[in-house]
């Protein structure tokens, strides 16, 4: 996904970069009669605006579908598995550290004390889901995680000097 992301930020960088020096080749061209030059300049940024738009429109709902609000990924094969975490200086309280994989999960977070952030990694180390746990609310994390393994969690926000210490992990797989 990260590759074709950069392979479509590359193309759109040089569109950008030749529509730059297409400006930059057609500037000095002088036409005394503005009326044929204004019918051309509204021709093109209509048609401009509609390639755009064909370009984009299609991309914006590819993107869309994926959220965790579209109907395609609320679709669960069952309730939701619950973990509730409090963050505490410095360590996470879980009242469950294991669960079933390709299965929801409800992962809620709050703090005893100052504010952390709740980030989950995967075992490349790559950040999958993240919340602020923040005193006296609670935020929710609507995660399946679709493979077997142990899942590292780490505090985000500097809370104090034994910061680098406040890990644990969440495992995933059949009990």
């Amino acid at each position: 996904m990260q590759e074709t992301a950069w392979q479509v930020s590359l193309v759109l960088m040089l569109m950008i970069t030749f529509g730059v020096v297409f400006v930059a080749i057609n500037s000095g061209k002088r036409e005394e009669e503005y009326g044929p030059l204004v019918k051309r300049a509204y021709s093109f940024r209509t048609k401009l605006f509609w390639a755009v738009a064909l370009v984009f429109f299609p991309a914006m709902i590819y993107n869309l579908m994926g959220l965790p609000y579209s109907p395609k990924a609320v679709a669960s094969s069952g309730p939701a598995q619950v973990i509730n975490v409090t963050g505490h200086m410095w360590y996470w309280e879980m009242d469950r550290d294991q669960v079933e994989p390709n299965q929801p999960v409800d992962i809620r977070v709050t703090s005893a004390d100052v504010n952390h952030g709740f980030g989950i990694y995967d075992s490349d180390l790559r950040l999958i889901a993240q919340a602020q746990a923040m005193p006296g609310y609670t935020n929710v994390i609507h995660i399946t995680f679709p493979k077997e393994g142990t899942y590292r969690v780490l505090c985000m926000e500097y809370c104090g000097v034994a910061h680098h210490n406040m890990m644990t992990e969440i495992k995933v797989g059949k009990s």
